[in-house]
């Protein structure tokens, strides 16, 4: 079942309507009692913070959470002293320019008062 057609479900039994008929439940329904309501609110809420956190993750470049290999570091390197925009780089290797910067930074080739992404997540 996906995720729509299950929410779509929760939403007419918060609403006290038949899922299939669209008709109102009996006033004496389970669905009716304050907890079971909260319940189902509970459920709607965890599918929409489930499918904002898949379409986020999905906005996000390939390698993100990904280590790096030493090869990709001397690329990073290499890349870094032919003086490329940062933000071809970070395309390049499938990573945000905060996570590229911090990189450069660990690798000393930076400092972090050079760096232009601090505490936020900044895609490319």
């Amino acid at each position: 079942m996906q995720h729509t057609e299950a929410r779509s479900i929760l939403v007419s039994l918060i609403e006290g309507r038949n899922p299939g008929s669209g008709e109102a439940l009996p006033n004496d329904c389970v669905v009716h009692r304050p907890d079971v309501i909260r319940a189902l609110l509970v459920g709607v809420g965890a599918i929409d913070t489930t499918d904002a956190r898949v379409k986020r993750r999905a906005q996000l470049p390939e390698n993100v959470g990904i280590g790096w290999t030493t090869k990709e570091e001397e690329q990073l390197r290499s890349e870094f002293a032919a003086k490329e925009p940062l933000t071809a780089i970070a395309t390049r290797h499938g990573r945000t320019l905060r996570a590229i910067e911090a990189r450069l930074e660990r690798m000393g080739l930076i400092t972090a008062e050079e760096r232009t992404t601090r505490g936020g997540f900044t895609g490319v």
